[in-house]
């Protein structure tokens, strides 16, 4: 779909697709890009190692993986503090990548990045996992970490505890949620979580920025393009609203919000 051009969102997208910076580095461009302009990448690529490299200087020769996450968690969440935000879940500042460097504390996603890149320093192949409402870390197929609490592993049961808490039991485990996911669809997810973030704290300009962010990536993706046109309705461009929306509707016309969406369209024309 046309768009109206955003330099910064188009700065975004290029640094998204050049494979010269690793996911760390595009989370904090990410950071720079939609609320901290002074941000200096280098300085916290630096605090990270830091973090890293104290981890391994304690660690023995042993490279049992369970021992070494062991090693991880210990350093991570009990020497130096860490944790899941609980108390402020739904925090902007806790899916950018500085702010939980800086406060020790973030969503799953976030903490699961830094994380898995903590783990390079000692050899530990972390991989992030798409889990559904909440992102996980996995070693191979055997062991899976939930970062947000303290780095414990989870079986099935524990599992299903946590979709049946935020999907009210309405979703089954399935294998495939299980699966890895790309830095691209990370990036995606976090843009889409600062988006929800954004609307619920009515700061919408920023919450279009982020959704713009997703459709450079994903521009056939209906929900965003929904969420496109409910965001231009709240900022009152009505002509614009409703061509998000009835794309929505010709994209996904059996949708579940479809009544919603209609009335939404209807109230629009009653004012434009």
């Amino acid at each position: 779909m046309e768009e109206q051009f955003d330099p910064l969102v188009a700065e975004w997208l290029s640094f998204v697709k050049n494979p010269n910076f690793n996911l760390v580095e595009k989370c904090l461009k990410f950071a720079q890009i939609l609320e901290y302009p002074d941000l200096n990448v280098d300085e916290y690529i630096k605090k990270i190692n830091q973090i890293g490299k104290s981890l391994k200087e304690t660690i023995s020769d042993v490279k049992n993986p369970t021992y070494l996450i062991s090693m991880l968690n210990e350093h991570l969440f009990e020497n130096l503090g860490f944790s899941g935000d609980d108390d402020d879940y739904y925090n902007p500042k806790n899916n950018f990548l500085n702010e939980v460097i800086d406060k020790k504390t973030g969503l799953p996603i976030t903490i699961s990045i830094l994380y898995a890149e903590i783990a390079k320093f000692i050899g530990l192949d972390l991989k992030i996992v798409g889990f559904p409402s909440h992102v996980l870390v996995k070693y191979n197929e055997e062991m899976i970490l939930d970062p947000f609490y303290d780095g414990r592993l989870l079986d099935v049961d524990d599992l299903q505890d946590i979709l049946d808490t935020n999907f009210g039991g309405q979703l089954e485990f399935q294998p495939e949620f299980l699966d890895e996911v790309k830095p691209e669809q990370i990036l995606v997810r976090l843009a889409r979580n600062l988006k929800n973030s954004y609307v619920q704290s009515f700061v919408y300009e920023k919450a279009m920025r982020c959704v713009n962010m997703v459709l450079a990536m994903e521009d056939e993706s209906s929900e965003d393009i929904r969420d496109k046109g409910i965001i231009e309705e709240r900022l009152l461009n009505y002509e614009s609203a409703l061509k998000y929306l009835n794309k929505y509707l010709e994209l996904n016309p059996n949708a579940e919000d479809v009544d919603y969406i209609l009335e939404l369209i209807r109230s629009i024309k009653t004012k434009n």
